[in-house]
């Protein structure tokens, strides 16, 4: 047995059966091992920001990782934009990375580069796999590092030789490291901040805390003290929908962030950070909480942050409630394709326990309120600000999340960064959805100008200025195996959404707004 024979199996044993890949000639004894070696899912990417996007999305929707097979350094640093977007989602990632061989690397061939260094800016755990008979115990330590709460990337890089040398050991799972509980002292001190009541209180959930169970405890808690709930910006997965507590994130645009959170006394952190502008903006704040606001830290998001909102809710004696009335579900927008309008048609059609995939941008940022009373669905974000995320993230999610539809809620011009996801969606005929809002301009850059005190003219402007010439999205589309239809009125939305929902495998819609 290879080395290469001996990951795949140490993979398999270690619960990982999902391969998104997009490989190079280090790896070629890697894929014939995929080949060889039966239980491995292969899902082939036209571009590494695809596979590493795809594996962030699939992890999200499956909850254990799936592995990434990419080409040397240059490969990675393809797929570095969205292996960011992982790492702020705390995603489980075990990504591996072909490389030259040991006794190569010294003659610095083309591909060679600093493989380790490109990955440690992205991963929680690197290690680079030197003989054959090492490459299993690796793989099985990669896949455990990957699972340490609340969840990372961890990079195993894999010279050639590694891979076709004999002697491979296949490895057991390693068990599952703990999730550290909190300190009797956290829940005291949240406990006695929360029983001040009133909206002053603000509880401020990230992580696995806005899942189902975190956020009916959260609404216990609400009810029984009158806190405010509120959830980080950007989520890797937010469970929403009729009967779920709806809850507010913190917004983007800096001026719009500090209203919301104007008159919080009391800021308690249950697996968030305190909320920080995404850049620097000449006179403006760096965070929207009052300096004059009280930290608290329930849970830091590497904790179990579950089982610290159940001690809290014994600790405040906390009653079972009725489940949240989220109002009506919407009806089907109608006129002009506003974002409420959207939102509402997308809230009115979803099918029961939809996945929405949101990279929408500045034209997305009102969709919360108008589907919050749509049926159960769990709620996706690109957590780390590189775009391009959307549509991979998609992709991954349909496969980590078999048997139900996928919408992905996607900025044009974000979509260009990684549209080759389309074909692979196409290949593994999977049910994604595709609404894709098409301004034909960077909108978020046009505000940012505004929020820096720039005074645009023409150049500047032109450079956020992405219709000249118009992208053909439904040509697009269709050439990357994809059906696709355009419309620039609510009902026509509504009409492509219904049909494309009613039917097997991706659909895209561009609509002109």
């Amino acid at each position: 047995m290879n080395g290469a024979e001996s990951l795949v199996h140490s993979l398999l044993k270690s619960g990982v059966t999902t391969c998104f890949s997009n490989p190079g000639t280090s790896e070629m004894h890697f894929v014939a091992a995929l080949d060889r070696v039966p239980g491995m899912h292969c899902v082939l990417g036209l571009f590494e920001g695809v596979v590493t996007g795809a594996a962030d999305g699939y992890a999200r929707m499956a909850g254990k990782p799936a592995a990434t097979l990419l080409h040397c350094g240059p490969g990675l640093a393809n797929g570095l934009a969205n292996l960011h977007n992982a790492r702020r989602a705390a995603t489980p990632i075990v990504n591996i990375v072909g490389d030259q061989a040991t006794y190569h690397r010294p003659l610095d061939s083309p591909l060679t580069a600093d493989t380790e260094g490109f990955a440690r800016g992205v991963s929680g755990w690197v290690r680079t796999s030197m003989h054959a008979h090492s490459v299993g115990a690796d793989a099985a330590a990669a896949v455990q590092a990957s699972m340490t709460a609340p969840g990372q990337v961890a990079t195993l890089i894999l010279p050639s030789d590694a891979s076709w040398d004999e002697g491979g050991i296949v490895a057991e799972a390693l068990p599952r490291l703990t999730t550290p509980s909190v300190s009797p002292n956290q829940i005291d001190e949240a406990a006695d901040a929360l029983r001040r009541g009133g909206a002053g209180i603000v509880l401020l959930l990230g992580g696995i805390a806005l899942h189902e169970e975190g956020l009916e405890l959260a609404h216990r808690i609400q009810a029984a003290t009158g806190c405010r709930v509120v959830a980080q910006g950007s989520n890797a997965r937010m469970a929403r929908g009729h009967g779920r507590l709806a809850i507010e994130r913190v917004p983007y645009v800096v001026d719009q962030a500090v209203k919301a959170m104007a008159g919080t006394q009391h800021l308690i952190l249950a697996g968030s950070r305190k909320p920080v502008t995404f850049f620097a903006y000449p006179n403006k704040p760096q965070t929207s909480i009052p300096d004059d606001a009280q930290i608290h830290v329930l849970a830091r998001p590497e904790q179990d942050i579950v089982e610290a909102l159940h001690r809290l809710v014994e600790a405040l004696h906390c009653p079972k409630v009725a489940a949240p009335n989220n109002g009506f579900r919407p009806e089907i927008g109608r006129g002009a394709l506003t974002p409420e309008a959207v939102a509402a048609t997308v809230g009115a059609l979803m099918p029961d326990n939809a996945v929405i995939a949101d990279e929408s941008v500045s034209f997305g940022r009102g969709f919360f309120a108008n589907t919050k009373a749509g049926p159960h669905h769990d709620w996706l974000n690109v957590t780390g600000g590189a775009i391009g995320g959307g549509m991979p993230m998609a992709t991954g999610a349909a496969l980590g999340a078999p048997g139900r539809r996928v919408i992905n809620l996607q900025a044009d011009g974000s979509a260009m960064y990684t549209m080759q996801a389309l074909w692979t969606q196409a290949r593994e005929k999977l049910d994604i959805t595709t609404v894709l809002l098409s301004n034909r301009k960077y909108q978020i850059l046009l505000g940012e100008l505004a929020n820096v005190g720039a005074n645009p003219g023409r150049t500047a402007l032109d450079m956020m200025d992405i219709g000249n010439p118009d992208i053909q999205w439904p040509n697009l589309a269709n050439s990357l195996g994809v059906e696709a239809a355009r419309t620039d009125t609510a009902e026509g939305f509504a009409d492509l959404l219904a049909h494309s929902l009613k039917r097997s495998g991706p659909f895209l819609i561009e609509l002109l707004i």
